[in-house]
C-alpha cells in the first residue's frame, strides 16, 4: 500500500497484494472451469451419497434448461432458493446462475412474515423450497408475485430406495413435514427431467450483472437485499484463493465440512465457491445441531478443512467422541460470523492440533474482508489482516484516517463490495460513498504489524450464532401484540450462542405473561431471533426526545444470561 497512506493495513509475506478479477467474466465461469478440470472428482456428499463435478455439471445443466426453456425465465429474474444443506442445493444454485438468474437465499426457518417481505422485496419469480418448509410458502404465496414453485424432499437426490425411505421416514415417522398444498408446483425431479429437453443456454454474464441479493438487516433492521454482484463474488473466490494458496491447499484433494448453511454468505462463498474452484468435496451437513450425528459424519468423511462459527466449535468439544477422531488430515480451521473465544481456540488447538483462525467479512462484502494467516500457530485475537486488493483503515467519526492502535470505524474499499442494497438508493448512501469506503459500523483497531482487531460493534446489532438480529425488526413483531405498550430489545452474553436477545417491555394488559409473550414471539420470528429473557418493568430509559436508550439497557445488564 502507498506511503502516502499509513493509516492502510499491509499485507503478509507471501500473500500477493492484488488479484486479477478479470481472470474470470462471471461466477459461472468459474463454475465451467472446475466442471471440466475435475469432472472425475467428488463435489458433493450428502447422507451417504456423493455427486461428482462431472453429475453436477450435467444436473445444473438440466436445471438451467428447465428455468430457461421451460419456465422462459430470463437473465436477471430473481429465483429464490429456500433449502438447508442438500444436493438439491448446489444443483439449483448453480443451474440458476448458469441461466443468468439472480438468486435470492431464504432461510428455510423463516416465518410466513419474514418470508413474505423478502419475496415481495425481491420480486422473486420463482422458488425452490425443501417439503419440510413448504407450509410456510403456503401461507404468504397469494401475497407474493412468485409463478413458479419446485418442492422437492431431503431424500430426492440420493438414489432409491434410501430416499424414498428417508423421504418416509421424516414425513410420516419423525412428522418433520407439515401438510402443505401448493397444486401448480412441481417437483424437483421432474423439473430436471423436463429441462433435459432444453440445452444449457447462452447467456452472457460480466462483472456487473447480479448474481445473489443477499438479504441483511443492515443498519437499520429492515431486512435488505445486498447486492452481489459476478464481479463481487469472483473477487472474493480469488481473494480467499490467494490466501489459503496452495502450499496449505491441494486442489482436488480437499474435504470440506460444510455445516453453515450454504444460504449464509459465509459457507456459500467460503465452501461452496472457493472450494469448489479448488476441487474440493463439499461433505454436506443437514442438521448440525445433532451434534452426536454431526460427529458420526465427521468419522466418516477423512475431512481436511471445516469452516464454522465459534458456537459451532464450542459444541463439537462438548460432545462426547469428537475428541477420539482422526484429526490427522486437518490442516484448515477457519471461524467466522461472529467472535471466535479464546478459550474455544486454545481447547481447539489443543484437542485437534489445528489452529482456529479467525476471519472477518460482511454480507456485503461477499464476505471476506481480514483473514487471520492460516499458518498461524495460536489463536491471536484479531480478525486478522486484509485480503488481496483490499484497503482497510481506521476512520474517526468525522471520516478522518486514524493512526495506528487509534479506535475507530472499520472502513473498507475492494472489488468485494456490494453495488448497494436493492432499490434502497437512500440505504446504500448511509454506508457507501462515492468513493467506494463502505462504512462497516464496526469498532477496531489496528496494531503496528497491521493486523486488526474489534472493540465494539454496531452499536445495537445483536450476534446469536453468528446471525445478525436487528432490534428494530424485533421490536416491531413484539409490538404487534396487543398486551405491550413498549419494548426494547438487546443483547446479552450467552455462553452457548455469544449472545441472545432480551427484552425489556412495558405492559399494556397487566396479564400479559412471560409465556405469552414467547410464544407470540415463535409464531412471528425466526429461532435465532425470538427472546430467551423477558424482564417486565414500568417504564424504560429515553432521551429527552422520547428515544429509547437500548445502550442503557444493555450496559446494565452485562450478566450471562441464564436461559
Amino acid at each position: 500500500m502507498s506511503n502516502e497512506r499509513p493509516w492502510l493495513a499491509h499485507y503478509p509475506a507471501g500473500v500477493p497484494e492484488q488479484i486479477n478479477v478479470d481472470d474470470y467474466a462471471s461466477v459461472a465461469a468459474v463454475l465451467e472451469e472446475a466442471f471440466e478440470r475435475f469432472r472425475q472428482r467428488p463435489a458433493f456428499a450428502s447422507f451417504g451419497k456423493q455427486l461428482s463435478y462431472g453429475e453436477i455439471d450435467q444436473l445444473s445443466r438440466r436445471f438451467a434448461g428447465y428455468l430457461t426453456g421451460v419456465l422462459k425465465l430470463g437473465k436477471g429474474d430473481r429465483i429464490a432458493i429456500m433449502m438447508p444443506n442438500v444436493l438439491q442445493y448446489p444443483i439449483a444454485l448453480f443451474g440458476a446462475l448458469r441461466a443468468g438468474l439472480v438468486v435470492v437465499n431464504t432461510n428455510p426457518l423463516y416465518t410466513g412474515r419474514e418470508l413474505k417481505h423478502q419475496l415481495e422485496d425481491s420480486g422473486a419469480k420463482a422458488i425452490v423450497v425443501l417439503d419440510n418448509f413448504a407450509a410456510t410458502l403456503q401461507q404468504v404465496l397469494a401475497e407474493t408475485h412468485v409463478e413458479h414453485i419446485v418442492t422437492t424432499g431431503i431424500g430426492d437426490m440420493l438414489g432409491f430406495p434410501k430416499g424414498a425411505l428417508v423421504n418416509f421416514v421424516l414425513k410420516h415417522v419423525k412428522k418433520m413435514v407439515p401438510a402443505f398444498k401448493l397444486p401448480h408446483a412441481v417437483r424437483f425431479r421432474d423439473a430436471l427431467a423436463r429441462g433435459a429437453a432444453h440445452p444449457l443456454p447462452k447467456v452472457e454474464l460480466g462483472h456487473a450483472d447480479l448474481a445473489f441479493l443477499q438479504y441483511t438487516g443492515g443498519t437499520t433492521g429492515v431486512a435488505k437485499g445486498a447486492m452481489l454482484s459476478h464481479g463481487n463474488m469472483v473477487a472474493n473466490m480469488l481473494q480467499a484463493g490467494a490466501w489459503i494458496g496452495t502450499d496449505l491447499v491441494k486442489p482436488g484433494e480437499e474435504v470440506i465440512i460444510t455445516a453453515l448453511p450454504l444460504y449464509h454468505i459465509f459457507s456459500l462463498t467460503a465452501n461452496g465457491l472457493v472450494f469448489m474452484r479448488l476441487g474440493g468435496l463439499n461433505w454436506l451437513i443437514t442438521n448440525p445441531r445433532d451434534m452426536p450425528g454431526f460427529v458420526k459424519e465427521l468419522k466418516q468423511s477423512r475431512f481436511t478443512a471445516l469452516t464454522g462459527v465459534n458456537t459451532l466449535f464450542n459444541g463439537l468439544l462438548n460432545t462426547p467422541g469428537f475428541a477420539e477422531l482422526d484429526f490427522s488430515r486437518l490442516h484448515l480451521t477457519l471461524g467466522g460470523g461472529m467472535a471466535v473465544q479464546r478459550a474455544v481456540a486454545e481447547r481447539w488447538k489443543k484437542v485437534t492440533g489445528c489452529t482456529l483462525a479467525e476471519a472477518y467479512g460482511l454480507t456485503e462484502t461477499s464476505p471476506a474482508v481480514c483473514i487471520n494467516p492460516l499458518d498461524l500457530k495460536a489463536y491471536n485475537g484479531s480478525i486478522g489482516l486484509p485480503v488481496p486488493s483490499t484497503e482497510v483503515a481506521i476512520w474517526s467519526e468525522d471520516n478522518q484516517p486514524l493512526a495506528t492502535g487509534e479506535v475507530g470505524e472499520l472502513m473498507v474499499r475492494g472489488p468485494q463490495v456490494m453495488q448497494g442494497y436493492w432499490q434502497r438508493p437512500d440505504e446504500t448512501a448511509k454506508v457507501l460513498g462515492a468513493d467506494g469506503w463502505l462504512h462497516t459500523g464496526d469498532i477496531a483497531r489496528m496494531d503496528e504489524n497491521g493486523y486488526f482487531y474489534i472493540v465494539d460493534r454496531k452499536k445495537d446489532m445483536i450476534l446469536v450464532s453468528g446471525f445478525n438480529v436487528y432490534p428494530n425488526e424485533v421490536e416491531d413483531a413484539v409490538m404487534l401484540h396487543p398486551g405491550v405498550a413498549e419494548v426494547a430489545a438487546v443483547g446479552v452474553p450467552d455462553e452457548h450462542s455469544g449472545e441472545v436477545v432480551k427484552l425489556f417491555v412495558v405492559r399494556k394488559d397487566p396479564n400479559l405473561t412471560e409465556e405469552a409473550l414467547k410464544q407470540f414471539c415463535r409464531e412471528n420470528l425466526t429461532g435465532y431471533k425470538r427472546p430467551k429473557l423477558i424482564e417486565f418493568r414500568d417504564a424504560l430509559p429515553k432521551t429527552n426526545v422520547g428515544k429509547i436508550l437500548r445502550r442503557e439497557l444493555r450496559d446494565e445488564k452485562k450478566t450471562a444470561a441464564t436461559a
